[in-house]
């Protein structure tokens, strides 16, 4: 912060700043282009929101307890993972078929190709 403030910040003087209780008008609003948030945001700041808001809202935070708490929360599925993945070991067979009879055909070219030089 103190280098996107300017030349003149340093570490402790930002300490100095963050101890203030109240902030210049021309000084907030620096600090608010530093921090990239509206002057109002800092004006209006309520640590108490702050910390419900951090506390309720990362991801997991209502995923319940326990070990496999953070699968807790997918109650709601819309469908079964153990018929998808069937349905992609399904699919997959299919493609292993479809190739083994194009390699199958391939091979029955090859021959007929072999036969036809041998003849000539």
């Amino acid at each position: 912060m103190a280098i996107a403030l300017g030349d003149e910040w340093s570490q402790k003087r930002i300490s100095l700043l963050e101890s203030k209780e109240v902030i210049e008008p021309e000084l907030l609003s620096k600090v608010a282009q530093a921090l990239r948030v509206p002057e109002e945001a800092i004006k209006n700041f309520d640590e108490e929101k702050a910390i419900y808001n951090i506390q309720n809202n990362y991801e997991g935070a209502n995923a319940g307890s326990g070990a496999l708490g953070q699968y807790q929360n997918y109650h709601d599925c819309t469908f079964n993972p153990l018929e998808k993945w069937l349905e992609v070991l399904d699919e997959n067979k299919k493609l292993y078929e479809r190739l083994l009879n194009s390699e199958r055909e391939k091979v029955e070219i090859l021959k007929q190709t072999l036969t036809d030089v041998v003849k000539k």
